[in-house]
C-alpha cells in the first residue's frame, strides 16, 4: 500500500483521537499535501515544530493501528468482498452451478465474519 493511502486510512480511522490542533496540521500535511513550510507559515510556528508534530501524529496513529488493527481488518474485508464480486461476475459469464457459487460465497462470508 502506498504511503499516502496508508496515512489517509490511518487518519480516517483514528484521526478523531488526535487533538484538534494535531488533526488540523496532520490533515493539511497528509491529505491536503501542504508542505511543512506552508503549514508553518499559516500557523505561525516553526517548520521544525510542524515536522515534529506530524511525526508524533504518525507514530500515534500507527500505535493505534498496532493495538486495534482496524485498518488491517477493513482492508481484509474489502479484499474478501471484492472476491465475492469477482466470483459473481465469473458466475454470470459462465452460468456455473448455483450451489457451487453459494458455497464459494458462504466460505468467503464465513472468513469475513471470523475476522470481525
Amino acid at each position: 500500500m502506498n504511503k499516502f493511502l496508508e496515512q489517509a486510512l490511518l487518519f480516517d480511522f483514528y484521526g478523531e483521537l488526535l487533538t484538534d490542533h494535531q488533526k488540523e496540521i496532520y490533515e493539511q500535511f497528509a491529505l491536503e499535501d501542504l508542505s511543512l513550510s506552508e503549514i508553518a507559515e499559516m500557523k505561525g510556528i516553526s517548520r521544525q515544530g510542524v515536522h515534529d508534530l506530524v511525526k508524533r501524529c504518525q507514530k500515534t496513529l500507527e500505535g493505534y493501528e498496532m493495538k486495534l488493527h482496524l485498518v488491517e481488518k477493513f482492508l481484509s474485508v474489502k479484499e474478501k468482498v471484492s472476491k465475492i464480486d469477482d466470483a459473481l461476475a465469473e458466475w454470470e459469464c459462465e452460468k456455473n452451478d448455483p450451489e457451487e457459487m453459494v458455497k464459494r460465497i458462504r466460505k468467503i462470508a464465513d472468513a469475513i465474519i471470523e475476522e470481525l
